[in-house]
C-alpha cells in the first residue's frame, strides 16, 4: 500500500508527514483490500484544507475533507470521515445472511427428495 502526502502553497515537516502517514496507515484495520491512501494538505492564507483520497480493489474510491485552521485537527476530522465512510461500505458488502450455503442447502434438498421417494416405494 502506497502513502502519497503532497502539500500546496507550503510544506509539511517531517514529523508532521511521519504522524500523518503512520494514522493513516490505520484504515488498513477496518479494511484490507485498500491500495493506495493520497493525502493532499491545501494551506491557504487564512485556511488549511486537508483531503483524503483513498483507492480500493474493484475500483471503489473514498474521498474525505476537512478545513480549517490546524492541519493536524483538519487531518483528524478527515480521517474521522473516512473511517466512518469504509466501515460503512464494507458493512454493506458483508454477507449478513445467517442461511445456510448454497451447496449445503442442494445436499439437503437432495437428501429430501430421496427420503421422499423411498416412503412412497414402501406405501405402494
Amino acid at each position: 500500500m502506497q502513502v502519497a502526502i503532497t502539500c500546496r502553497h507550503g510544506s509539511v515537516s517531517d514529523s508532521l508527514r511521519d504522524y500523518i502517514t503512520e494514522k493513516s496507515e490505520k484504515l488498513l484495520t477496518y479494511f484490507e483490500r485498500v491500495t493506495a491512501i493520497q493525502i493532499t494538505i491545501d494551506q491557504g492564507q487564512n485556511q488549511n484544507r486537508v483531503e483524503i483520497l483513498v483507492d480500493a480493489e474493484h475500483k471503489h474510491n473514498f474521498v474525505a475533507h476537512a478545513e480549517g485552521d490546524e492541519v493536524k485537527s483538519n487531518f483528524h476530522s478527515a480521517l474521522s470521515k473516512m473511517e466512518q465512510q469504509i466501515k460503512k461500505y464494507k458493512q454493506k458488502i458483508q454477507d449478513h445472511r445467517r442461511d445456510l450455503p448454497l451447496n449445503e442447502i442442494a445436499e439437503n434438498s437432495l437428501a429430501e427428495a430421496e427420503a421422499e421417494s423411498d416412503t412412497e416405494t414402501e406405501t405402494e
